[in-house]
């Protein structure tokens, strides 16, 4: 079936612009081009920046009501077209379309979110004269924003990552230049124009398509961008950090994330909870469950029960309803994923179920007797494949869950509430979901990680502290003047 080809502009500074040369977006499961999107220059991104420093100084005071109205009425504008949204994340991206349905939901409640903390970012009153002499001095902290932000943001939540960083830039008084994701920058648009539509003043949103390597540099290095929001690989975050200097800079980078079954948990439900947080999405999501560690007590159960219900997943069209797995986003992912079961085959390690690909579908593989030393047990996958290893004890799992480079998410299954504490206490990952697998999260949670997974913490109340600054406020009052 023929799809007509969109012809998509770029917001530059508040106005939807063309580019001289463009790019084409491709349907992953198809490879059929659904858009041709601005192929922006260094001069578009200088200028998206400019506008937004300028509009930034120019406007003097922007009321908190203001911007709860604005996001409002990007909330209504969402709801209206949730349908829209969804078949723009599941064409462009990885996403099946009821789990695009469940993204733009989500997205809608991290933007309705941004207009509750908006009301709620308050200072506080500081005690002065709890130092001797300062009996006579009284004062406050309160926030301002930054003034720039800059948001690079990727493939796998095409939308309700950059919801992630408009809604708390835009309810804490910031400009803000997204850059997104070449492979998926339909659903920013879409946010851009849901913006556009709500009457944000123009200059405080820019969506600037194109080249990460074109465009990368001069939004970290420009000097009126005040922070770096980045979600994506650490290669690239090591990159940022560098480059950035003195900027603030918020980052998730990624995870390989352990699940800890225990003899006494629920076998049922963390089977359940974990197929679904390995697999959904194709696996190529941050918080996804690569990593199972079973007590040996119930290993072979576990490890039956959750090949059999990873078996019945549903692999084929995304817009399927009855469809559990799409494609990868690229078919070159897939075959990246393809070497490194592969290369830990050769290893030792057992293919328990899938292993296959096709195209850049990639089946559902659960793997076993995965060396520790393989890349697929260091490393983060981004795929649909999880490791599932028998352990001894609390001790060993909590101790082989640690043994990697990345702290984002963890999960355990147990009805023993010492358990539990034990692992909160010793477990070196930024959120530690009991009796339900990694992948959990909402968006008003603080959301980071620890190690290489990254710096500070997105979550909308969270993001706002981190893309503003603290002013203390002291007031010395004379006695004379009274």
């Amino acid at each position: 079936m023929h799809t007509k080809v969109k012809e998509m502009k770029m917001l530059l500074g508040g106005k939807w612009v063309s580019g001289e040369e463009t790019f084409e977006v491709r349907n992953p499961q198809s490879s059929q081009v659904i858009a041709r999107v601005p192929l922006a220059s260094k001069q578009d991104m200088s200028l998206a920046i400019d506008k937004a420093e300028r509009t930034y100084q120019n406007t003097q005071v922007w009321p908190t009501h203001e911007r709860i109205t604005i996001l409002e009425r990007v909330v209504s504008y969402m709801i209206d077209h949730a349908e829209e949204f969804a078949r723009i994340i599941a064409s462009e991206g990885s996403k099946t379309i009821n789990e695009a349905r469940g993204e733009v939901k989500r997205a809608t409640q991290t933007i309705k979110i941004s207009a509750e903390e908006a009301r709620r970012m308050n200072g506080e009153t500081i005690n002065f004269d709890q130092n001797e002499g300062s009996e006579n001095r009284v004062g406050y902290h309160y926030r301002f924003p930054v003034g720039v932000v800059g948001a690079i943001t990727p493939f796998n939540d095409p939308l309700n990552l950059v919801a992630h960083k408009i809604g708390p830039a835009i309810a804490s008084g910031n400009a803000i230049v997204v850059k997104p994701a070449s492979v998926t920058p339909l659903s920013a648009l879409k946010l851009a124009e849901a913006f556009v539509e709500a009457g944000l003043p123009e200059g405080f949103l820019s969506v600037v398509t194109g080249s990460g390597r074109e465009l990368g540099d001069i939004l970290v290095t420009h000097p009126a961008v005040q922070m770096i929001s980045f979600t994506g690989g650490p290669n690239v975050g090591e990159r940022i950090t560098q480059k950035a200097g003195t900027k603030k800079v918020s980052m998730e980078l990624g995870s390989n994330s352990p699940v800890i079954v225990l003899n006494d948990a629920d076998l049922h439900d963390a089977v359940q909870s974990s197929v679904s947080g390995a697999f959904s999405a194709v696996g190529q999501n941050c918080i996804g469950v690569q990593r199972i560690y079973v007590e040996k007590g119930v290993y072979s159960q576990f490890l039956d029960t959750f090949v059999t219900r990873t078996a019945e997943l549903m692999v084929g069209d995304k817009m399927d309803e009855l469809t559990d797995i799409g494609p990868m986003i690229e078919e070159k992912e897939a075959e990246r994923v393809e070497l490194w079961v592969n290369e830990a085959v050769s290893a030792g390690a057992t293919v328990a179920v899938g292993g296959k690909r096709e195209g850049a579908y990639y089946y559902p593989t659960v793997l076993t007797n995965v060396p520790e030393s393989a890349k697929i047990a260091k490393e983060e996958i981004f795929g649909p494949v999880v490791l599932i290893q028998p352990v001894t004890d609390l001790n060993q799992a909590v101790e082989l869950a640690n043994d990697v480079d990345y702290g984002l998410q963890a999960g355990i299954f147990t009805s023993n509430i010492h358990h539990a504490f034990y692992t909160i206490k010793h477990m070196n990952v930024g959120g530690i979901m009991i009796n339900d697998s990694s992948d959990y999260r909402i968006d008003a949670m603080p959301f980071g990680g620890t190690k290489g997974s990254g710096v500070g913490r997105e979550g909308v109340r969270y993001a706002m502290e981190s893309m503003t600054e603290s002013k203390v406020v002291c007031f010395r009052l004379q006695e004379n003047m009274l």
